[in-house]
């Protein structure tokens, strides 16, 4: 099958990976050349994914079988089209319609499905903010409607906050959607990546739930298996079932919620490979989320996830602007027992951004606390150059 990749990230890059194993044939696409899917894929694109006739020209010229959305920037409502065209978009052009934009998944789970989320506002000015503040209360978040990977997000603690806010949220937004969404702060225990394979002729499973630690709106750690009671799993299955069903398709979903003392909170949900679910490189599974992907994608059945082991993952970070981005460290994260890393092989680096990964891994009788510890010390071995 020849697959248009729509998006050319290190979730990308995996998933080509996982796709060539198997004999597929993979066309990476992106805004900037050399991407990290493309450094391994059959063949490339460099477009702007919101310019809709310029992603109706590569889909022509390319005829695909299958679209895979790894990113949020992308002219959505274009695939209903593809679809009447006989290509199947994965997971369906819904569930990428709905979910590149938070306002669309969100009124879905709350209003149409019932949901149990955090109160919410819209707003498309910094006056509108005011009021989406005043509705919900402070302490609360602001996101861009469209972004990801955590870009523009902010949490407000008092009024001073809410215009830097607003401006933020503008100059972290993807897309040309000017509005963000304002949330309530949810008094949380923890957070989970609850991934969600939804086959196409075979039942929905769930991957062991992932837990993980955020700043500046992205992850910085994720562990797998993640501590939860059998109810708030159950309850949180049950919702991942609900909106999964709702958007169609088939493939891997990362379905975020917040787990509360008053229970389940739905938080967002990416129809794709999640970027916590990378701790699923660590062997904690039979299949990693990239392989389970494009497994539902292609009708291949799957018969069971197991867990096989514990394991975390940890962010390797950039902390300068580099136009050629070099590593040290590498021969002291290899000779670490039960470890591994991952360099995404980003042609450009700048502060903060993710250019790679530790992972670590033990029994499921290790505390799960001294494997994240481990991955965290691990990536503080390899350090990003100019």
């Amino acid at each position: 099958m020849k697959i248009l990749l729509l998006g050319s990230g290190e979730l990308g890059k995996e998933f080509t990976i996982a796709a060539q194993r198997i004999g597929q044939t993979i066309i990476a696409v992106d805004s900037y050349e050399n991407a990290p899917a493309m450094q391994v894929a059959h063949g490339f694109e460099v477009i702007n994914m919101l310019d809709g006739e310029a992603l109706d020209k590569i889909v022509a010229k390319h005829k695909p079988d299958f679209i895979v959305p790894e990113i949020e920037a992308i002219r959505t409502e274009r695939f209903y089209e593809y679809e009447k065209q006989g290509i199947t978009v994965v997971p369906s052009a819904k569930a990428a319609n709905f979910t590149m934009n938070r306002k669309a998944i969100r009124d879905l789970a709350s209003k149409q499905l019932g949901l149990k989320t955090a109160h919410y506002r819209y707003a498309t000015s910094a006056a509108e903010l005011q009021k989406g503040v005043e509705a919900v209360g402070m302490p609360c978040v602001v996101k861009p409607l469209m972004s990801s990977s955590g870009k523009g997000q902010t949490t407000i603690k008092t009024a001073d906050d809410i215009e830097k806010a607003w401006n933020y949220a503008v100059e972290g937004s993807r897309g040309d959607v000017v509005e963000v969404i304002v949330e309530a702060f949810v008094k949380f225990n923890s957070e989970i990546t609850l991934l969600t394979v939804v086959q196409n002729n075979n039942p929905t499973l769930f991957c062991a739930p992932i837990g993980h630690r955020q700043e500046r709106g992205d992850y910085m750690e994720s562990w797998q298996p993640a501590r939860i009671s059998d109810k708030d799993l159950y309850e949180a299955q049950d919702m991942a079932e609900k909106v999964t069903e709702a958007l169609g398709g088939a493939g891997l979903f990362g379905v975020e919620f917040f787990l509360a003392d008053d229970g389940v909170y739905f938080s967002e949900l990416s129809p794709r490979p999640h970027d916590t679910g990378m701790v699923t490189l660590a062997r904690t599974q039979n299949f990693n989320e990239f392989e389970l992907h494009l497994r539902a994608i292609l009708s291949l059945p799957i018969s069971e996830i197991t867990l096989e082991k514990a394991g975390a993952s940890a962010v390797i970070l950039a902390t300068e602007n580099s136009a050629n981005p070099s590593y040290s460290g590498l021969e002291k994260i290899a000779a670490l027992s039960k470890a591994d890393f991952r360099i995404f092989g980003k042609p450009t680096s700048r502060p903060f951004r993710r250019m790679g990964i530790a992972l670590t891994y033990d029994s499921l009788e290790t505390p799960i606390e001294a494997i994240v510890e481990r991955a965290v010390e691990a990536a503080k071995l390899i350090s990003v150059k100019q």
